[in-house]
């Protein structure tokens, strides 16, 4: 039986219901994308994501790759090459990807629907099929060059793998710290020098090549670009070098190599390498020969477009983890029978219950259940949006404050969203099997393991909350949070729900005018820092704060906009879905109960941030 559980019903309540996204498929750019094709894919891709992709979930995990250090290989495991090639025999993972290099015009937000499921039920599936979508991205940065058109043509083609290769092993998360250099040849070429550390899907045996694309920084050139990211440029390197024309390899091996697999607490199916070009001691000794993708020295921007996909990425998965772990933990509680029901506690002849008759397994099973079905509108919402500047762009224009409004959400669905399905999974997921929860039986420990690290790669929590601040706020002068805040307040001050949500409602514009509050109390720090640098440290002791509490406050904004639909369609004939609906209300009013109170405290201790912590001698900690 398959360990994944979708939550297909709510994904479509989303979509059709909540962001009605019918009002533009089968129109315009996705003319050929109307709702009923979309339907049909979501459900096609949930039964392969259930039945075939979740099948080496757990073969997987206890048989991972094995780094061989005398060939450079660390081939994957049968199981889970069956499940990806079912995967690339489907040809979803097309949806998306532009058509002029052989992809299928589809909307984000269908896109990302289709990834949660994939992510949830075995999401280094969708790692290792990345090499079309940074084909796509090729393609955008190509500046007209034929040969770099081609090349992300046969990426489609071709289904090779690909990898985002930024770290390096004393850079880390400091991008602009890199040590790899690139060295012009005469051919137009370049020679690639350096190691990199923590890449993903960087070998394996599942494609015929890779593509590497690598940040560098250009030797022997005009216009050195300075030091930091500035300097740097990105180039395509593959694994083994192929004719540009027909994309058949010539059977020579290109001089990166695998030179370590990491050892891994979950996700261990998923390579994670440290890669090494042009070195003499290892390999064939060949250098690393690959091409520059545009222009010099505008690297980082380039690879910004994968950045931010692979922020989406890792949010999706995140609460795609947190619905299978609630999902099962529900399953699980149905059936447990455990104790007399607290009403009866002090009889000991009292009938045994599941334990879904006790308060505080329904307190644990309603908070997963809000902050997944939360967590799920956050990314399709952020989708939408995503949706709309892909429909501006296609009619020639450009839609700048859905490009602001997603770039603003983007770390809230990355940061909070791995965040807060980390923590759910462990507190309370696993906790509601007891100590079941600890064993290898169910999926829970493992989904635990996996999940940590989405907290971690494609920047750290901490890292997205000074780019929520910093950049998505500050340096754009509020506009998109002053857009999106305007939505909610305008929500909150609306007669939705007929009274039934008037509690709710009053909670958000509280939480809202918190949140706004604790946004200019670091605006002031900020510009105090002017005066004395030192208070730059109480910015950064709250971003992190800041961006768990916005979190809260537009997921329990989506939640109740959801409860609305609900209520009307209560307000009618809910018919069979008379349970589905309540259970949306319920949510909606629980987690605006539980989580909006909480951010008044936010701001107070945001209010009595100082730098005692700052000016702590080492030693002391």
């Amino acid at each position: 039986m398959s360990h994944y559980k979708s939550n297909l019903r709510d994904i479509e309540f989303n979509l059709f219901e909540l962001f009605n996204v019918q009002e533009y498929l089968g129109t315009g750019v996705f003319e050929e994308m109307d709702a009923d094709t979309a339907r049909e894919i979501l459900s096609e891709v949930e039964r392969v994501a259930r039945e075939d992709l979740a099948a080496s979930f757990v073969d997987s995990d206890r048989n991972p790759p094995v780094f061989d250090p005398a060939t450079n290989t660390a081939p994957v495991p049968a199981s889970f090459k069956k499940s990806y090639d079912t995967w690339m025999e489907s040809g979803f993972w097309a949806l998306g990807l532009p058509e002029e290099i052989g992809g299928t015009t589809a909307p984000p937000s269908l896109v990302w629907a289709t990834g949660e499921m994939v992510l949830g039920a075995q999401a280094p599936i969708w790692m290792y099929c990345t090499g079309p979508s940074m084909g796509s991205v090729v393609f955008k940065n190509a500046n007209g060059v034929e040969r770099d058109i081609k090349i992300a043509q046969l990426m489609l083609e071709k289904q090779w793998g690909a990898t985002m290769v930024l770290t390096e092993p004393d850079a880390g998360s400091d991008v602009g710290a890199g040590k790899t250099f690139a060295t012009p040849n005469d051919d137009g070429t370049w020679n690639i020098s350096g190691v990199k550390r923590f890449i993903t899907s960087a070998e394996s045996d599942l494609q015929e090549n890779i593509m590497h694309l690598v940040l560098a920084r250009p030797k022997g050139v005009e216009g050195v670009g300075g030091p930091g990211t500035k300097g740097l440029s990105l180039f395509l390197v593959p694994k083994y070098h192929f004719d540009v024309e027909t994309g058949e390899l010539t059977g020579e091996r290109n001089g990166v190599y695998v030179t370590n697999v990491e050892h891994k607490m979950g996700l261990k199916v998923s390579n994670t390498c440290e890669l090494t070009f042009g070195d003499a001691q290892v390999g064939g000794g060949e250098p690393a020969r690959g091409w520059l993708l545009g222009e010099v020295h505008d690297g980082i921007r380039q690879m910004f477009d994968v950045i931010e996909n692979a922020r989406m990425m890792v949010g999706t998965k995140a609460i795609a983890t947190l619905s299978t772990g609630y999902l099962n933990a529900l399953e699980y509680a149905k059936e447990r029978v455990q104790g007399a029901d607290l009403t009866q506690s002090s009889d000991k002849t009292a009938p045994r219950v599941t334990i879904t008759h006790h308060p505080d397994v329904r307190r644990s099973l309603m908070t997963q259940k809000s902050f997944a079905e939360a967590m799920r509108s956050l990314v399709l919402y952020t989708a939408t949006w995503q949706d709309t500047v892909f429909r501006a762009k296609a009619a020639g224009e450009r839609d700048e404050i859905a490009e602001a409004v997603n770039d603003l959400l983007l770390p809230i669905v990355k940061g909070y969203g791995s965040e807060r399905s980390w923590v759910l999974l462990g507190t309370e997921s696993l906790q509601t099997f007891g100590g079941s929860g600890f064993l290898q039986e169910y999926p829970i420990e493992q989904y635990v393991r996996d999940a940590k690290i989405d907290t971690l790669y494609e920047g750290t929590t901490a890292i997205q909350g000074q780019d929520f601040f910093f950049r998505k706020i500050v340096k754009d002068q509020g506009k998109a949070l002053g857009h999106l805040a305007a939505e909610i307040k305008a929500f909150a001050e609306s007669g939705a729900g007929n009274g039934r949500l008037k509690n709710e409602r009053e909670l958000l514009a509280t939480a809202l005018a918190d949140a706004e509050a604790m946004v200019g109390l670091m605006i002031n720090d900020l510009m105090s820092a002017q005066d004395e640098i030192k208070n730059i440290y109480k910015v950064g002791l709250n971003t992190t704060r800041l961006l768990m509490a916005l979190g809260d406050v537009v997921c329990a904004w989506l939640l109740l906009r959801g409860a609305e639909v609900a209520l009307d369609k209560l307000a009618g004939d809910a018919g069979s879905e008379q349970a589905f609906y309540e259970g949306k209300v319920a949510a909606a009013q629980w987690f605006a109960q539980l989580n909006l109170p909480r951010i008044s405290a936010e701001l107070t201790i945001a209010q009595g941030a100082s730098l005692d912590v700052m000016d702590l001698s080492e030693d002391a900690f």
